[in-house]
């Protein structure tokens, strides 16, 4: 495998963990109401685990509220059942057309907890990004062994390898320092 396959292989990689963070991040609540809170919340519809949204519109009718319509009103049951088996601490309100979801005003403590949600997801990343360094230079070090790669552009491979992560691990560190900042804002 040529080195700038190997490269754009680790650097696929890296993005995708970066991506992933980035989509987690959108999961975690703010001061702001967002459909992102309760799109991603399986339900179980006909046996089968399903997106919230592909069964309900979800809106944002003031910046404390959420608003469910399930397009059939027989689903409701089991979407206030995912929400309350969910972890995200909203309590479902229904009037058996639809459902409202209001975000109570964060506590310091929960402010807390949920900044380090965002670190713990920032590790599950840097750890995905440095499996993919640790990939990229164990097959680097093949090619070198099988003769396709020469020493010296395999050092410059790991070079390269070690800059991809050190650029990625900074972007996770960005993307969590601003959700840090705007969970922890009063």
């Amino acid at each position: 495998m040529p080195l700038d396959d190997i490269l754009l292989d680790a650097e696929m990689h890296m993005e995708k963990a970066a991506d992933h963070v980035q989509h987690d991040l959108r999961g975690i609540r703010t001061g702001r109401a967002t459909p992102a809170l309760v799109e991603h919340l399986k339900v179980e519809y006909y046996g089968t685990p399903t997106d919230l949204r592909s069964i309900a519109s979800i809106s944002v009718p003031e910046a404390t509220q959420l608003l469910i319509k399930p397009f059939s009103p027989s689903d409701i049951r089991a979407i206030e059942k995912a929400i309350n088996d969910s972890k995200i601490g909203l309590t479902p309100h229904s009037d058996g057309k639809q459902i409202r979801l209001v975000l109570p005003p964060l506590s310091q403590e929960r402010r807390l907890q949920l900044a380090g949600q965002c670190k713990q997801f920032a590790e599950t990343a840097k750890v995905a990004i440095r499996n993919a360094r640790r990939d990229a230079n164990k097959i680097l070090e093949t090619e070198q062994k099988g003769g396709v790669v020469t020493e010296d552009e395999a050092a410059n491979g790991k070079e390269k390898i070690q800059e991809l992560t050190k650029t990625y691990e900074l972007k996770v560190d960005e993307l969590i320092e601003k959700k840090r900042a705007e969970v922890l804002q009063v």
